[in-house]
């Protein structure tokens, strides 16, 4: 007790008791010596006893406050004397038990014992020590197996052995010779990190499976995984750049002969400009080569890391360490990001290189196969673009349509200009072809039988067995490449053309089937007796005489309705629309100026053939419209566009002048060698109908190849193919008309005719029974006519429309001479005019039975002239009015002859103000 209240004093604490005392002592020091007054009064004394009371009662209030107040720290404080006291009774329990055993131990055990227990714990420290100096023995020799497992590109192992070195040496860093290891083994590991990177440059050129996963375990056991990614792509920006200029700058030492190292210091960029013709094609195959395995090693790093994600997502879901998995997703969505950015990046590096390389060479000297292949291979290479990362390979179109547009202008301007020579040293006489010969079956339109991707060339695309596509990098994943299956095609096409190439040297088959005595520089391609249905190939087998001849003859059969009529010109013009039609298949961009191209092939084969056959100012004369004026303009058209008509170049001309007339071509001159005089041949009819027919023939061409032109024109630019075919195209059938106006002109002695009308005497007093001469005399003209007409057939097949044409024009131009007969008649009675209808009444008879033309042409310009002499005056006006056609002399004609019979002079010199009045609009 008393330690309780020592410690209550310390704590400043007061009993019970205490408390009271001080209470009281508190109140007698209220009222200090105070006694009762001498006089008591009990009224005062009754107050003061209750001011007492009052006083007794607050300071009961107060102590009461007091205590409750200090009531807890009393409570807790007791709880905690208690405790200790209990505390101090169990230690004295455990002393008391601590003694005895003690005791018993001191009594139980000896000092040997103790002995032995030391000794068993030196024991187990030596053991330790033991163990700890193997270790450090095995530290010593990691060196050994660490260059083993880099040897063997264990490189995960090698990691995964230098980090658990580390931590063992952080376990033995006491010992003074570890700590000079673990210095060691962080240069190891430093040096383990440069060969993997050079281990992750390799896989750019040659993607290994194996090879990679171990790189990517290996960085991933560094935590690098990021880092890896960021190290790869900048190899593969290397890769790149290394590949290109170790292959141009091979060809181009090759090239040169010697073992200069000049060209190492070059950039690429001039290195490329050393690349000879002759090996830019290799060249060019071998760079796109390397830069596909650069990009297929690209290819399947994406798709390692797209299965091992969903490898790793998988084995995630399993887990439970969210922490390493939460990590492991970020590192996943950097990697799948910076490899998706990385295809634009990769690609881009790719177009340029191989854009530097394109335009550092002049293409416009290149044989137009060869050029056609380097399309081929930038077309397959942009296929490659677009499928790698949905690429539309602006560089690579922009760069070959440059290289294109200046190749094809050269070779456009040569073309055009070989086209003039082929028509002017061309004989007109048919090309036999098969009566189903179709373009289809020329070597230059094969392409478009074949179906294929829109940006790969037509003869090069690979024959797929599935119906479902696949992409390059899905065919050649496992091995191959695509650029080689290009160069094998190209030599075996080259083989298949040298093969068929021509006739055999056999001169008796050229002149058993054809005469061609100016046709010495015409190539052996176009000389061919026939072309092949199935490969547009020539024969190669020698063929008899007769057969020949036989076949000839059935070629040229009347009829054989179906056999087209061309010519070799036409034929060469077919194949160079083929030709222009394949580039400008591989390389849309330029479709435009290929089309515009290729129009003026048509324009020009069209210009030429009216040139030579149609041209003759006099036909504008006659008024019978035989030129439309859509013909016309389209003449005019081609004239001021792609006709050079100046002789010799002006030396003041502007240079804008000069590189106009640089695109122009001079207007062709028909060969001597065809005679269109002889009125035996029909005034060359058979090479008219040659010539106009084979124009037809190649107006059809160009229709059936409209589509697949409107197909790859531009959308801005269809306007001008909409207009060549409705303004151009479409004409060359409309030329039929002026072409065989003119040998229909001179077919009939028209001259002769008139001469026999003039010798008739038509103011007869009585009707007549028989017609007179010239009817007869016009007949035989027909018959003969006929007779040529079918002496023409047997060379050349005459076309239906063709034989209808000039049997209208002769019919038109016999009954225009009957009307210019009857005009220059000077005296004519009615007598005389119903002979005027017996006469052409006969002529209408005999001629129905020698053509099939119905109705007859100008029938009723013939019976309205005859009608309009029975007019009266006023019904003559009107009619002269109304009635056109007819001629300011025949119809002052007709109003002279009517002077006197039915017409007064009055009347006359009114009629003939009228004539007057229709004729000045024309003057």
């Amino acid at each position: 007790m008393q330690k309780i209240k020592s410690l209550m004093t310390r704590q400043g604490l007061k009993s019970p008791q205490e408390s009271l005392s001080d209470l009281g002592a508190i109140e007698s020091l209220r009222v200090p010596g105070k006694k009762l007054p001498p006089v008591l009064n009990l009224q005062e004394l009754e107050a003061y006893r209750d001011k007492l009371k009052q006083q007794q009662a607050a300071v009961s209030k107060k102590v009461a406050d007091l205590i409750l107040e200090k009531q807890p720290a009393y409570v807790k404080e007791l709880e905690r004397v208690t405790s200790l006291q209990t505390g101090l009774q169990l230690a004295a329990v455990i002393c008391t038990n601590g003694r005895r055993h003690l005791n018993i131990a001191k009594e139980g055990f000896t000092q040997a014992s103790l002995g032995l227990l030391a000794n068993q714990r030196k024991r187990q420290l030596l053991i330790g020590l033991l163990k700890s100096l193997r270790t450090i023995k095995t530290l010593q020799r990691t060196d050994v197996r660490l260059s083993e497992m880099l040897e063997e590109e264990d490189y995960p192992g090698a990691i995964q052995l230098c980090l658990e070195c580390q931590k063992a040496a952080s376990t033995f860093k006491h010992y003074s010779c570890i700590s000079e290891l673990n210095s060691k083994l962080q240069d190891t590991l430093e040096q383990i990190e440069e060969q993997l990177d050079v281990a992750l440059s390799k896989i750019c050129k040659n993607f290994d499976i194996n090879h990679y996963t171990k790189v990517q375990q290996a960085y991933r056991l560094l935590g690098k995984t990021q880092t890896a990614m960021d190290q790869l792509h900048m190899h593969f920006t290397q890769a790149i750049h290394n590949t290109v200029f170790q292959v141009v700058l091979g060809y181009v030492e090759l090239c040169a002969g010697n073992t200069d190292t000049k060209f190492q210091k070059l950039q690429y960029k001039d290195l490329c400009t050393h690349v000879t013709p002759d090996s830019y094609i290799p060249c060019l195959a071998d760079l796109c080569k390397a830069l596909w395995e650069v990009m297929l090693s690209y290819y399947r790093t994406m798709e390692w890391h797209e299965k091992h994600d969903n490898e790793d997502t998988a084995s995630a879901s399993e887990g439970s360490n969210m922490i390493g998995t939460e990590e492991t997703n970020f590192d996943r969505g950097y990697i799948k990001k910076k490899l998706e950015h990385g295809l634009t990046r990769i690609w881009q590096d790719v177009q340029l290189k191989v854009k530097t390389y394109l335009l550092g060479t002049d293409l416009s000297i290149f044989k137009y196969d060869d050029f056609i292949f380097v399309l081929d291979i930038i077309s397959r290479l942009m296929q490659v673009g677009e499928e790698f990362c949905g690429s539309k390979s602006e560089v690579l179109q922009e760069s070959i349509r440059k290289q294109s547009v200046n190749y094809f202008k050269n070779y456009h301007r040569t073309r055009l200009d070989e086209l003039r020579m082929f028509l002017e040293n061309e004989t007109w006489e048919l090309c036999p072809v098969k009566s189903n010969f179709s373009i289809l079956q020329l070597h230059e339109f094969k392409f478009m039988e074949q179906s294929r991707s829109p940006s790969v060339s037509p003869s090069k695309q690979p024959v797929s067995t599935s119906s479902k596509t696949v992409t390059l990098f899905e065919q050649y994943c496992s091995g191959g490449n695509p650029f080689e299956i290009q160069a094998n095609h190209k030599d075996e096409e080259t083989e298949d053309v040298l093969a068929s190439n021509g006739y055999e040297s056999d001169e008796q088959e050229k002149s058993a089937y054809q005469e061609y005595d100016s046709d010495s520089d015409v190539p052996e391609e176009l000389k061919r007796d026939y072309v092949d249905e199935q490969t547009g190939d020539g024969p190669v087998k020698s063929v008899s005489r007769e057969t020949l001849k036989s076949r000839k003859k059935s070629d040229y059969s009347l009829n054989k309705v179906n056999a087209p009529i061309l010519t070799n010109t036409t034929l060469n013009v077919i194949r160079l629309v083929g030709k222009y039609m394949q580039m400008m298949n591989i390389l849309k961009p330029i479709a435009f100026d290929v089309i515009h191209f290729m129009s003026q092939l048509f324009d020009y084969y069209l210009y030429a053939i009216y040139t030579f056959f149609g041209r003759n100012d006099s036909l504008e004369s006659t008024g019978l419209g035989l030129s439309s004026s859509r013909l016309r303009t389209t003449l005019n058209r081609i004239q001021e566009s792609l006709i050079d008509l100046e002789v010799s170049a002006d030396p003041t001309a502007t240079l804008t002048a000069a590189e106009e007339r640089k695109e122009k071509v001079p207007s062709p001159h028909l060969s001597h060698l065809v005679v269109l005089t002889s009125g035996d041949t029909l005034y060359g009819l058979a090479e008219r109908v040659v010539a106009t027919e084979s124009l037809v023939f190649l107006a059809e061409q160009f229709e059936f190849l409209q589509p697949h032109l409107d197909a790859v024109m531009p959308a801005v630019k269809k306007p001008f193919l909409q207009q060549f075919y409705s303004q151009t195209v479409s004409t060359a059938s409309e030329l039929r008309k002026p072409i065989y106006w003119i040998v229909a002109g001179k077919a009939l002695d028209y001259e002769q005719m008139l001469l026999l009308m003039a010798n008739v005497k038509w103011d007869v007093k009585e009707i007549m029974s028989q017609h007179n001469i010239y009817v007869d005399a016009l007949l035989k003209e027909f018959e003969q006519f006929n007779r040529r007409l079918n002496e023409v057939s047997k060379r050349v097949r005459i076309p239906l429309p063709v034989s209808n044409i000039l049997w209208e024009h002769c019919i038109r131009l016999a009954n225009r001479t009957i009307v210019e007969g009857y005009a220059n008649v000077k005296k004519c009675s009615n007598e005389g005019r119903a002979l005027m209808q017996l006469d052409f009444q006969q002529f209408l008879m005999k001629l129905e039975k020698l053509t099939d033309i119905r109705p007859i042409p100008d029938k009723e310009f013939v019976e309205t002239y005859i009608k309009a002499y029975y007019l009266t005056e006023n019904d003559m006006e009107r009619w002269i009015k109304e009635h056109r056609e007819y001629s300011t002399k025949q119809l002052t004609n007709l109003v002279n002859v009517c002077l006197g019979s039915h017409i007064n002079k009055k009347a006359r010199q009114k009629l003939l103000a009228a004539i007057d009045d229709i004729d000045r609009p024309k003057r």
